[in-house]
């Protein structure tokens, strides 16, 4: 049997690999790459430019997010002002419990004018039921042509007692919360007097609630 040397069979086997070598390298150059991205994809990035997202990957279609639907932008026809807010605690059982106590004045400047007070355990909730509250116990106001009471009036409620008189050509002279029911329900032309030396605001405008309210329509 004749022997075949050694160094030709590793001969053999390098002409081999190379053969595939080539066969594979020319197969790979006549495939055609189709995850390459389209000519117009490869412009360049420049910065401020929006990420391109195939019109495939939207989902819903043409249809706007939740987030922009149009919103109500119709405001109410009352002004606010805030007269006081403050934390009230409860003893309870367990300890205590700490709630929101807000009062404001509500009114459109046109003769109608409310004090409301609210109490929750948040505070915006608190003014909400406040604003329900001065709606339910608005009145309307019997002004002259300048927008002014047609005589004196006074009222007490609980230790607040206030008067309040027409006075031509002074403006608004008032302090304290009676000023802020007198501006919301657009009345000038008046001085105020607090009679008391009651300090709360909350009893102080519903005093002054209470006196426009005789002058108020029936």
């Amino acid at each position: 049997m004749q022997r075949v040397p050694q160094d030709s069979n590793f001969n053999y086997m390098a002409e081999d690999n190379a053969k595939n070598m080539e066969e594979s390298m020319a197969a790979t150059e006549a495939v055609v790459d189709t995850t390459a991205a389209p000519e117009a994809d490869k412009r360049p990035v420049r910065a401020g430019d929006r990420p391109r997202t195939d019109s495939r990957d939207r989902r819903g279609g043409g249809r706007s997010p939740r987030g922009n639907r149009p919103r109500d932008d119709r405001r109410s026809e009352f002004a606010q002002k805030m007269i006081g807010i403050r934390r009230v605690a409860r003893v309870m059982a367990g300890g205590r419990r700490f709630n929101f106590s807000a009062a404001l004045v509500l009114g459109d400047k046109k003769g109608r004018v409310g004090v409301g007070v609210g109490k929750a355990a948040d505070t915006q909730l608190a003014i909400e039921k406040a604003t329900r509250a001065a709606k339910r116990h608005m009145i309307q106001l019997n002004l002259t042509k300048n927008r002014s009471i047609p005589h004196n009036v006074d009222a007490k409620y609980c230790a607040s007692v206030v008067e309040i008189r027409p006075s031509p050509g002074r403006g608004l002279v008032a302090g304290s919360s009676v000023r802020t029911v007198l501006e919301l329900a657009g009345v000038s032309d008046v001085t105020a007097k607090l009679l008391s030396r009651s300090k709360n605001p909350i009893n102080n405008a519903r005093a002054a609630i209470a006196a426009l309210r005789s002058i108020g329509k029936k």
